[in-house]
């Protein structure tokens, strides 16, 4: 820890005072300290560097660019560096001298300038910002955006299910209800396959989710009782079915009163090799023909929507389809 003397030959140059002023407002770059100072480079980086010896800020690296923050301010908020010298961030002397220091230059004209500079610094910030939202808006989800995929959007949307009862309908290996059944009261998966519902049910149990339960059967005929859950999927299943209204109308009987269908599948294609290389039945449904499918089971708010395009041939549609159990 600086001795007081140290702290106070530290602070008898109004330069380092400035920027000590700044820094306990703002983490600030080099470039921006400039803008503000009207200084170059190799003079507020000098004068940092006595600053940052005294043990008074740190510095960290963004690719190119060096932001500076006062110690105490920063520890306090971030909590993320961690400074040789960060013992001295908690003297009360130390910190009570610093502050008396900014508080009695704070009425020059120089300090005052320098407010004035920071608030411009900052609205300039603000601003390249706003610009860059501004250049995309209505481009969001078209081009690459770091962090930002369905993926991980997924997986937020899922955190938000509520405490009910779930059916994921030909669900194979149910990586839907794996995610599903982290915030759901109960999940049944149903699928035809045996070898899907062994591998799925041994995932749950990997997985330590005792609420999710496999059932082998049909969603032509599903093996739960009628008025038994408050959500029933179709993600990607009705175009294996044999006979789609069937399997429809089976969601209906296992939903309660205010219970909701989801189904998710293709649109109608012309992709034929979709049958030999997916086992399709079906190459999707129109629009038209999946809300009829649902409305003629008895569902009704029925909203059917293309949620997706893919970018490649044969440039499959996906629709999102929902329907209420009255």
């Amino acid at each position: 820890m600086p001795a007081i003397w140290d702290i106070l030959k530290v602070i008898s140059d109004p330069t380092r005072v400035r920027l000590l002023a700044l820094l306990m407002r703002e983490e600030l770059a080099v470039a921006e300290l400039q803008d503000i100072l009207g200084m170059a480079q190799p003079r507020i980086s000098s004068q940092l560097a006595i600053l940052r010896q005294a043990g008074l800020v740190e510095d960290r690296r963004e690719g190119k660019k060096s932001f500076y923050s006062y110690i105490a301010h920063a520890h306090a908020h971030a909590h993320t560096h961690t400074h040789t010298r960060a013992a001295g961030q908690t003297d009360p002397a130390q910190a009570a001298l610093i502050r008396a220091a900014c508080e009695a230059a704070a009425k020059s004209p120089a300090l005052a300038e320098d407010r004035e500079n920071l608030d411009r610094v900052l609205l300039r910030r603000r601003q390249q910002s706003e610009a860059y939202f501004n250049l995309i808006a209505g481009k969001l989800g078209k081009n690459h955006c770091p962090g930002r995929s369905w993926e991980a959007i997924g997986h937020l949307a899922l955190r938000l299910t509520p405490a009910i009862t779930i059916a994921d309908l030909g669900a194979g290996e149910g990586l839907i209800s794996q995610l599903l059944a982290r915030r759901a009261e109960r999940v049944w998966c149903i699928d035809n396959s045996p070898r899907m519902v062994e591998v799925g049910a041994a995932l749950a149990r990997r997985n330590n989710l005792a609420n999710l339960a496999y059932k082998l059967g049909d969603i032509e005929d599903v093996p739960l009782p009628g008025a038994s859950v408050d959500l029933a999927i179709l993600s990607q299943a009705l175009h294996h079915a044999r006979h789609p209204q069937k399997a429809v109308a089976e969601a209906h009987r296992i939903l309660r009163p205010g219970g909701r269908l989801l189904v998710l599948d293709l649109k109608a294609h012309t992709f034929e090799k979709a049958r030999e290389l997916y086992s399709d039945i079906w190459l999707g449904f129109q629009e038209n023909v999946l809300h009829g499918l649902l409305k003629k089971a008895g569902f009704q708010q029925v909203e059917v929507s293309v949620v997706a395009r893919e970018a490649m041939e044969p440039f499959f549609e996906t629709l999102l389809a929902s329907g209420t159990k009255q």
